[in-house]
């Protein structure tokens, strides 16, 4: 599983602080240290800080690039923002995100064709998140339909199933394992599968034990990526060896490390 590094967002309060006053010195120690530390993408999300997020997209863009060479995940519900940052973007990005809602998808696939970039597609719509994986997975072959409609390869998108946090959803974290489960029997090849994986523990105790064993159940069900904290070495070091018990890596006596620089 790769992970797409999380902490380069507006809601941080430093990264607030760095948006609202133009310092990019917090953005850019972010970049470096998650790339550092095995980071196969990195989120940029301006956050409920900014008041122009087309300006704060692309200035969070052209200082992450002028540090780091990872590719970019440009978050945000505003897609003029997210064009902005894609027309600056050094190598092919990754738009997240867009529901299962044909206005959205359409302006969405049409931006990612233009740019050659994949898409994060949200297993909601309209009437909001489903809980069973039944419903999740046909929202799934809405995003599949509409990406192929647009040349989109299923390589290039990935699929959330949404994660809820698991004091207030607690029944959903059974649908998304299956969820991601089914997923990969909608086409040959499947479409990628992704999740925010710090949204199963917002409002708990002991927030990185769940992130941790999450991230390890999810590997299994068969989830390729996941926005999460790159930092956390204890998290980094569960998913390398998950995916050596999966046997997605071949085993050596230093796989934490070859996990971390492999992307």
């Amino acid at each position: 599983m790769l992970i797409i590094g999380e902490r380069i967002n507006g809601m941080f309060r430093d990264i607030a602080n760095a948006i609202n006053t133009g310092d990019p010195t917090a953005v850019q120690e972010w970049a470096k240290k998650q790339e550092k530390n095995g980071a196969g993408w990195l989120d940029i999300n301006t956050g409920p800080a900014s008041d122009d997020p087309v300006k704060h997209m692309k200035w969070l863009v052209e200082v992450t690039q002028e540090v780091s060479d990872v590719p970019l995940a440009l978050d945000s519900t505003n897609y003029d923002a997210i064009e902005a940052g894609l027309e600056i973007c050094k190598q092919p990005a990754l738009i997240n995100s867009v529901p299962a809602e044909w206005p959205k998808m359409e302006r969405v696939f049409e931006m990612a064709q233009k740019y050659n970039a994949g898409v994060i597609g949200l297993a909601m719509n309209e009437k909001g998140i489903p809980k069973d994986a039944e419903s999740r997975v046909a929202l799934a072959m809405e995003l599949c339909a509409c990406a192929d409609g647009y040349g989109i390869s299923m390589e290039d998108l990935y699929i959330d199933p949404l994660l809820l946090p698991v004091n207030v959803g607690q029944d959903h974290g059974p649908e998304v394992l299956e969820t991601l489960r089914q997923i990969k029997t909608l086409s040959d090849p499947a479409p990628k599968t992704t999740i925010g994986l710090s949204n199963i523990s917002q409002g708990t105790k002991k927030r990185e034990l769940i992130n941790r064993i999450c991230a390890v159940m999810l590997i299994a069900a068969g989830l390729d990526t996941a926005v999460g904290d790159a930092c956390d070495d204890e998290l980094m070091e569960a998913i390398a060896c998950a995916r050596l018990i999966m046997n997605l890596d071949i085993y050596c006596d230093s796989f934490v490390e070859v996990y971390k620089n492999r992307w």
